[in-house]
C-alpha cells in the first residue's frame, strides 16, 4: 500500500480521462462537466485549458497524424491545436444522456460509452467512431459506461460499467471484434465504484475508485496486487505515463462536495507504479 503525491492545486471540478501520449509528450485530461481539455506541460508543470464548445468533454485521445480526438456530449470531434477540423452529427437528439468515457482499439477506432443524466439503469450504450468518420452502436443495457483499455498484445479488452462494481474482460479477435464478455475482478462493497482504468504491459489493470479514495492494481489473473491511497474520496481516472510510462497520473473530482470539504479534491496526483503502462493507442482517422 502506498500514498499518492499531490502534483497540482485543485484545477478541475470533475477531472476525468487522464491520457499520456508520446505523440503529445505530455498528459491531457478533461474537466468533464466544464467541457474543457487540460494539458500538463512537463517542462514547467503549468496546466493549460482548452474549451471544446460543448457542456461536456467526455474523453480525449491522440490522433495518429497529429492533434487529438475529443468526445463531447453527443459527438466525436477531431482537433488540430485549438481548431476543430471535424465533428460527427449528434448521435442522438434528446438531452437525456451523454458520452462518458472511452478509448481506442488496436485498429485505431474510438469506442466511447454513455450514461443517462437521470441515472436510469440500462439507459446507456456503447458507440464506435470508425476511421472513415462513420459511427456504429455496439451494445446497450449499460448504466454508467466507464473505463476501457486493451492489453499490449491487443487480444483482450477490460471494461467497466460502474454500477456492476466489477471489471469485465472481452476477447478481441480479428479487426478488433469483441466477444465473450465475462467478469475479471469484483470491487468489494464499501470500496467505492470502479471508474477509469489503465492497462500495464503485464496485462494488469489499474482502476480508479470513485468514492473509495484509492486506485487498485489487479494483476493479469484479477488478483489485487497494489493499493494506492489518496487524501480525497472521488478518484476518477488514472493512466501510466511519463517518458518511461511508469508514473501513475490520477485525476480527482469535487462533484457533490461542499466548498470546505476535501480541499485537495480536483487536484492531479501521481505515484510510481513499478511497471510500464501500455501506450495510449491513437485514433487512426
Amino acid at each position: 500500500m502506498a500514498m499518492a503525491d499531490q502534483l497540482t492545486d485543485p484545477v478541475t471540478h470533475h477531472g476525468e480521462g487522464a491520457v499520456w501520449s508520446d505523440l503529445w509528450g505530455e498528459l491531457k485530461w478533461v474537466d468533464m462537466l466544464a467541457g474543457t481539455v487540460l494539458s500538463l506541460h512537463p517542462e514547467t508543470g503549468a496546466v493549460s485549458r482548452m474549451p471544446v464548445g460543448s457542456p461536456i468533454a467526455a474523453a480525449v485521445r491522440p490522433r495518429r497524424n497529429g492533434g487529438m480526438l475529443v468526445v463531447t456530449e453527443r459527438e466525436f470531434t477531431l482537433w488540430r491545436g485549438d481548431t476543430q477540423e471535424f465533428a460527427t452529427p449528434p448521435l442522438w437528439r434528446d438531452d437525456l444522456r451523454r458520452f462518458n468515457e472511452g478509448g481506442c482499439d488496436p485498429s485505431g477506432r474510438m469506442l466511447c460509452g454513455t450514461l443517462a443524466y437521470a441515472g436510469d439503469v440500462g439507459g446507456g450504450e456503447m458507440f464506435r467512431l470508425n476511421t472513415d468518420g462513420s459511427t456504429e452502436r455496439l451494445w446497450g443495457d449499460v448504466t454508467t459506461s466507464n473505463g476501457l483499455g486493451f492489453t499490449a498484445s491487443g487480444d483482450r479488452m477490460y471494461y467497466i460499467d460502474s454500477e456492476t462494481r466489477r471489471i469485465d474482460v472481452f476477447d478481441v479477435g480479428e479487426d478488433s471484434t469483441l466477444s465473450d464478455r465475462r467478469p475479471f475482478a469484483p470491487i468489494e462493497e464499501g470500496r467505492g465504484f470502479p471508474d477509469g482504468l489503465w492497462v500495464d504491459e503485464l496485462d494488469g489493470v489499474w482502476v480508479a475508485l470513485y468514492g473509495g479514495g484509492a486506485v487498485h492494481h489487479y494483476d493479469s489473473r484479477g488478483i489485487l496486487a497494489d493499493v494506492i491511497e489518496l487524501p480525497v474520496s472521488k478518484v476518477t481516472s488514472c493512466c501510466l505515463g511519463g517518458p518511461d510510462r511508469n508514473t501513475l497520473f490520477i485525476t480527482t473530482s469535487r462533484e457533490h462536495l461542499a466548498a470546505d470539504e476535501e480541499p485537495a479534491a480536483g487536484s492531479l496526483f501521481t505515484a510510481q507504479a513499478g511497471v510500464r503502462g501500455v501506450e495510449a493507442r491513437p485514433f487512426a482517422g
